[in-house]
């Protein structure tokens, strides 16, 4: 009977009609062509020859393709008295060094806090959740004092270090391993396994949607920091700054700032699209849990 019961209810279709489906499909097409419209107006613009930039009433589509925006911006990196592959190594190793490094911090104490009772645990998880209400202006001076008084100031840590301490990765790996059963964790255990070995073998597999997304978080913010609050020396600036140093140019360089936002904003792109379906599954998962 209960096996009759579950395939009638299976084989259920859903009250919506076929007017309903395709209007609700018309809707959700309006609303994704709405918000790829500022993409497809950057592309199109990185690839606009200088008189096409300054059409007025400005035309959405490029009408004559052109990589002379490219050119001229690699070229004018040329000229800089910083080799541009520097710029370019100070980025990708503060991205990288400050993602992983949070990722892996992140994850260690939302395992703790999720998973193993103490006092005051619930207290904490509060005091991450109202940090989550400040935005990094609020807290940009007290990070530079602390960094002074560190004496890293003009070095790679004081991008990293503050990177290490975002609250929203700890809230989100900490509600998203509410989900992983307590029952696995105790038969590991029974099994000789050690803390190390649960949580990377058992507990970082099973929540692999949540750190792909919190990457993804960490990437975004990393990859587009300037450093100007913390870092002075010209040769440990990072790509950011200095392609927004050549946006500041004037209208000459309008081209080629068009040709700096593309590749900007390429990294985290294309990063999304590769792991866009475990971003989805995390964003319909990680609700607060108590």
């Amino acid at each position: 009977m209960n096996l009759r019961m579950r395939l009638h209810i299976n084989k259920r279709k859903p009250n919506r009609s076929l007017g309903g489906d395709i209007g609700i499909y018309a809707i959700l097409l309006c609303v994704g062509a709405f918000m790829v419209l500022p993409l497809i107006y950057a592309i199109s613009n990185a690839f606009k020859p200088i008189d096409e930039l300054f059409i007025f009433p400005p035309r959405f589509f490029v009408i004559n393709p052109s990589l002379d925006n490219f050119r001229d911006l690699f070229v004018l990196m040329n000229s800089s008295w910083v080799p541009f592959s520097r710029y370019i190594f100070n980025t990708v190793f503060i991205t990288v060094a400050g993602t992983t490094g949070h990722v892996l911090i992140a994850s260690l104490a939302a395992y703790v806090l999720e998973k193993h009772k103490f006092p005051g645990q619930r207290l904490f998880f509060s005091i991450v959740i109202i940090t989550l209400m400040f935005s990094g202006v609020v807290t940009a001076i007290p990070n530079y004092i602390i960094m002074v008084k560190l004496h890293l100031i003009d070095t790679y840590l004081a991008i990293i270090l503050p990177a290490l301490a975002m609250p929203l990765g700890l809230f989100l790996m900490k509600q998203f391993m509410a989900s992983v059963h307590d029952s696995l964790i105790e038969s590991a255990k029974i099994e000789g396994a050690g803390e190390l070995g649960i949580f990377f073998k058992i507990v970082m597999p099973m929540v692999k949607p949540a750190w792909l997304t919190l990457i993804i978080f960490s990437m975004q913010s990393l990859w587009n920091a300037t450093g100007g609050t913390f870092i002075f020396k010209e040769e440990l600036k990072t790509l950011t700054y200095a392609l927004n140093q050549i946006i500041l140019g004037g209208i000459a360089r309008v081209g080629i700032g068009s040709a700096v936002t593309l590749i900007m904003m390429s990294v985290p792109i294309i990063t999304f699209i590769i792991t866009q379906n475990n971003i989805i599954q995390t964003m319909t998962s990680a609700g607060v849990k108590e």
